[in-house]
């Protein structure tokens, strides 16, 4: 019945880290999938929580990878990180690898008062989360990328940065503001140059909380797909249960074109 009441499918928005590729492999068949995809009317973007690096070097690894994306395609928490910053006017501390600096140039960062943490095991070290500590004390905001408890690396899962972000809530008793998946303004963001609702979106990941069950939060329809960081059982951890698990993107990309298009 939930289907009968949804409108033609006009947008697919796709996780890339453990979806489309792990580091610096495809996942396989995943770059035809996507050709395909493409070929279907429908718009296509691709939203992902990475803080590891900025969106052009991210861009660069996913075309020496052959996958046929845009920069401008790509819709990221750092993006949405940097949004938040300009709205709010502060000088934050930035927590976040090296690599992903370049996507804050510009902002002011001398004395700060606002603490953004993403992804960052070169700067996870006792004095540098104390010094983000003392000023969350004096009443800086809290400012998450996300929160993902782990994600995977090609030796295995890796911590992180939700353990950090939560470290410090904890310490000094505050909440921190979210600004990646699976906040429902994250995927509401990501649809806005698309003119197309929730209802007319589905979202393809490997996190089954933070793609599956933020995009079907915010109204979408979520595929969890195994590959990347899922891990046998996940489809459970989250209410409602994805609308469909399955192996991998390709097989994902297999149903929208056979049943969630309206090809009459």
């Amino acid at each position: 019945m939930a289907m009968a009441s949804r409108r033609a499918l006009k947008a697919v928005l796709i996780d890339l880290s453990g979806t489309l590729h792990i580091e610096d492999a495809a996942v396989p068949g995943a770059q035809e999938a996507l050709a395909r995809l493409r070929r279907a009317p429908v718009a296509v973007k691709f939203v992902t929580n990475t803080t590891k690096e900025c969106k052009r070097t991210l861009h660069e690894r996913l075309r020496r990878l052959k996958f046929d994306i845009e920069e401008q395609e790509i819709f990221t928490s750092l993006t949405a990180a940097r949004n938040l910053l300009e709205q709010k006017v502060v000088r934050p501390l930035l927590l976040v690898e090296d690599s992903a600096l370049e996507d804050f140039a510009g902002i002011e960062t001398s004395d700060p008062n606002a603490v953004v943490i993403g992804l960052a095991p070169d700067h996870f070290n006792y004095q540098m989360l104390n010094k983000a500590f003392r000023l969350i004390l004096d009443g800086a905001p809290l400012i998450a990328i996300h929160k993902a408890r782990y994600y995977k690396k090609k030796d295995g899962l890796a911590l992180g940065p939700g353990p950090f972000v939560t470290g410090l809530e904890y310490a000094t008793d505050t909440q921190a503001t979210v600004v990646g998946k699976p906040v429902k303004t994250f995927f509401m963001e990501a649809l806005r140059d698309l003119n197309c609702s929730p209802e007319e979106a589905v979202m393809i990941g490997d996190d089954a909380r933070d793609d599956v069950g933020g995009a079907q939060n915010a109204g979408m329809l979520g595929i969890l797909v195994k590959t990347g960081k899922y891990r046998a059982g996940d489809e459970g951890k989250i209410n409602p249960p994805p609308h469909l698990t399955c192996e991998s993107f390709p097989e994902a990309v297999d149903h929208i074109l056979t049943h969630l298009l309206d090809t009459k």
